[in-house]
């Protein structure tokens, strides 16, 4: 709940709320007394904690049904409990509609308040920790599409969700096709931006000429062809995240004003003269080396501004555990596809493990595409030797970029392990992530324990 819940009493008969604030605090609560409706929306506005309102319905200027109503819009999650003389069955209705949780009649039965406000505290409570535990699955649900189970991406997926719950800026580090964009979007899906828009731009697909008034919009009249305002991508993602792929080809002059947006939270439309306020998050991308964007690419200034966190996602090549799980993963989806059976061949496994991957997991998903849709057996096994005509790399040992060589079985128990490990020891899910049957699942395990 709140740091430290608070009960905010408003009654006009002051005698009445110091009475009911001695009683409160004996009970253990912080508590603060208003004797009007502006005094008490004063005061929900300087203290974040108040968790309940105890409301009298009887008082000048501003009755206690408008101002329940007044309570709630500043806070949705406060509690409010009516005080009355007039304890009939309308006002209660009334007051309910209103928003109100309950309601009391004066004079007042302190062990009934006393039992009442205790439920209210409690049904808070619980709401509170429903609502954190809807809040970790969301967050953890909006990695899952990323299927990878190496202990290098266990480890950047890691930091990727602590960042996500954070304003910081993230520079997403990797190679074209290593899935940049995809761990960008699982960033905001898993932030408190979640709700808001999400906006990815490549910099280097821009036209120079048009980049400034792509990213902040412009005003009618700032140059031909601008026959009306234009808000701008970032004007267009206000509350939300825009992310800037390839931020290394964006011209210098625009990066001055990217560096503004960033540091003052305000933009400046072409052809304008007064600067906007804008809320968003910045997630940037880039294939460089960190030191040649830095040096070479990037404004200094603006680098250390987008690079509060660097993410480096590891080539496909480098995390050879992660070939075997996706190549399963995108074969059992074609296979959803095309409604046919499809899988791979150990020698077309041993194949994907032996080539260098130029163009990492995109490659790797076209690659089994590719070699799928050629064919319409069912069900259709994947050989090498479908898969031999679309390489375009080098090839290299198998399980090179481990420590030392693996054998294709080790391979397969590891990368069983590691999805069991993923999924908590959930066997159908760890199946479902690898692209097999629950079956062939329990078949192998079977298997390993001999």
């Amino acid at each position: 709940m709140k740091n430290r819940p608070a009960i905010l009493v408003v009654d006009d008969d002051a005698a009445l709320a110091d009475t009911l604030r001695e009683f409160l605090s004996l009970e253990g609560y912080h508590v603060e007394v208003a004797q009007s409706g502006a005094e008490a929306l004063a005061i929900q506005a300087a203290n974040p904690n108040i968790a309940l309102a105890m409301v009298d319905l009887i008082m000048p200027l501003m009755d206690g049904l408008t101002l329940t109503v007044d309570l709630r819009r500043h806070d949705p999650d406060i509690a409010v409990v009516i005080m009355t003389g007039y304890g009939t069955i309308e006002t209660a209705i009334e007051a309910i509609k209103k928003g109100a949780e309950d309601y009391i009649t004066k004079p007042f039965d302190y062990e009934a308040v006393r039992k009442k406000l205790a439920r209210l505290m409690e049904v808070m409570e619980l709401r509170e920790r429903v609502a954190q535990l809807e809040g970790h699955l969301e967050r953890h649900a909006c990695f899952e599409s990323i299927i990878a189970v190496s202990p290098s991406m266990e480890r950047l997926l890691e930091r990727a969700r602590l960042a996500a719950s954070t304003e910081a800026s993230v520079l997403i580090v990797g190679e074209t096709g290593t899935g940049k964009e995809m761990l960008a979007r699982a960033i905001h899906q898993a932030s408190p931006r979640a709700r808001m828009p999400f906006v990815a731009v490549n910099s280097g697909a821009l036209p120079r000429e048009l980049v400034e008034s792509e990213l902040f919009g412009f005003r009618r009249g700032a140059f031909t062809g601008a026959y009306a305002d234009a808000p701008g991508i970032f004007s267009a993602a206000s509350g939300g995240t825009v992310f800037l792929d390839e931020i290394g080809e964006m011209p210098k002059e625009v990066q001055v004003k990217l560096l503004r947006v960033l540091q003052e939270g305000e933009l400046r439309p072409v052809g304008s003269t007064k600067s906007l306020h804008v809320d968003v998050r910045v997630i940037s991308a880039t294939n460089r080396a960190l030191n040649d964007l830095r040096t070479t690419f990037l404004r200094e200034d603006l680098y250390y501004r987008i690079a509060t966190v660097v993410l480096q996602v590891p080539p496909l090549r480098a995390r050879p555990e992660d070939i075997l799980v996706l190549s399963q993963h995108f074969a059992a989806r074609l296979a959803r596809r095309y409604g046919r059976e499809i899988s791979l061949s150990r020698n077309a496994i041993e194949l994907l493990l032996a080539y260098s991957f130029p163009g990492n997991v995109r490659e790797l998903e076209s690659l089994i595409e590719s070699a799928s849709a050629v064919s319409a057996d069912d069900p259709q096994i994947v050989t090498d030797k479908d898969l031999k005509p679309v390489l375009s790399g080098e090839m290299s040992e198998p399980a090179a970029a481990m420590n030392h060589p693996v054998s294709m079985d080790q391979m397969e128990r590891l990368t069983i392990q590691q999805a069991l490990r993923m999924a908590d020891g959930n066997r159908t899910k760890a199946a479902s992530l690898l692209g097999i049957s629950r079956d062939t699942l329990y078949r192998k395990l079977r298997q390993y324990q001999r």
